[in-house]
């Protein structure tokens, strides 16, 4: 009788050490996200958080991972930082999740990891490729491709080389996302011969006004222009800059203008536009199986072709299953590490190579450099970083 006592004394012992894996129980793995689904980047974040949600059904209704069904709640920060703040005390301890994913915004991680961190809550693909992402506990932390700073550098130098670029500026929120990008386009010009880095520009993530900072970067002489704003607002800047006839000017964006929505503007005002990302655009791939399935799949969903903010939330959702997968049903934090640092596969959607391992949390690291042609991304280079 004490024999069995004691044995199911440590089965208990087990099972609650088995119940203390925040968002997760033996039926559910709780995931979380806060995003903007209102302010100036909801264009990244509506789609993304819909074909997340997509894989995830399909995941669930076949069984789950393990048994256990995937339950994603998101909250919306509209691009407001104290916002995002609530709503990761909101998600982290009333919610429990188990890891955050795909939640947007450079400041609004930073602000959000302060009460991630304390409760070992990893910070998986957040939509922003700042350095500062994969700063912190290594086991917290996991990105899906190259930086803004290494994208805009080398897009930045490509266009420098093949266009013969002297004088560059930028045009900037200043904030750690477009802080970022300034500084890779100070330091980008810095190390070349024969470029100077002139000036620069700072706004609201609201403003919808570029006439007299456009007129003052002509003045100056610039010749590129990176630019680190909200989707509507770098619209707003190229189309200016066309009305103004300032036609000479070339115009580069991060990752985070790399959108479709920015190349089907209507009247090719943001033609000859160019970008540097850590993938590539989904309409001149739809020769690929995989992509038109999925294209195919999201339109009959949505009744909309997917755009980038959709491309990046399946992929970072399918990295995501794979992950959990592979941890096993015995689901922690230490084998969903183990999982994460496992992963090694082509992503057809994205257009990359998803690779990590220990010591290395960031993904794909490949840059494309593209351009916007005929309405549409046009793929013109290519960089692998280290």
């Amino acid at each position: 009788m004490r024999k069995t006592l004691a044995a199911l004394a440590a089965l208990a012992i087990a099972g609650g050490a088995s119940a203390q894996t925040r968002g997760v129980t033996d039926d559910e793995i709780v995931i979380g996200g806060f995003h903007d689904l209102s302010g100036g980047f909801a264009a990244f974040s509506v789609p993304a958080v819909e074909a997340a949600n997509q894989l995830f059904e399909e995941v669930n209704a076949a069984g789950g991972i393990h048994g256990r069904q995937i339950r994603y709640i998101v909250e919306d920060h509209g691009y407001q930082v104290p916002r995002a703040a609530q709503a990761a005390n909101k998600l982290v301890n009333r919610d429990e999740v188990f890891a955050m994913l795909l939640s947007l915004g450079t400041p609004h991680n930073l602000a959000a990891f302060r009460v991630m961190d304390p409760n070992n809550v990893p910070s998986v693909f957040p939509l922003t490729a700042a350095r500062q992402m994969l700063e912190g506990p290594e086991e917290l932390r996991y990105v899906a491709t190259a930086s803004y700073y290494d994208a805009v550098r080398a897009a930045t130098g490509f266009l420098i080389e093949s266009e013969g670029i002297e004088r560059v500026c930028s045009m900037y929120i200043p904030s750690d996302f477009g802080e970022e990008i300034h500084m890779a386009t100070v330091d980008e010009a810095g190390d070349t011969d024969g470029v100077e880095y002139l000036t620069e520009t700072t706004h609201r993530p609201d403003e919808s006004d570029f006439t007299g900072a456009l007129a003052r970067l002509r003045e100056e002489g610039c010749e590129l222009i990176t630019v680190a704003l909200t989707i509507r607002p770098t619209i707003t800047v190229v189309a200016t800059a066309k009305q103004m006839g300032w036609d000479d000017a070339r115009f580069l964006v991060s990752s985070a203008g790399f959108h479709t929505a920015v190349a089907k503007v209507p009247g090719g005002v943001t033609e000859g536009l160019y970008a540097g990302a850590g993938w590539q655009d989904l309409e001149a791939r739809m020769d690929t199986p995989e992509v038109a399935e999925w294209v195919a799949a999201m339109q009959e969903r949505t009744g909309e072709f997917p755009g980038t903010g959709a491309l990046l939330g399946r992929s970072a959702a399918e990295a995501l299953i794979r992950a959990l997968e592979e941890a096993g049903p015995d689901l922690t934090l230490e084998s969903f590490t183990a999982a994460m640092e496992t992963l090694n596969y082509d992503d057809a959607i994205a257009g990359n190579r998803m690779e990590m391992g220990p010591g290395d949390h960031a993904g794909a690291t490949e840059i494309f450099i593209s351009q916007i042609q005929d309405g549409g991304w046009v793929l013109i280079d290519s960089v692998e970083t280290e």
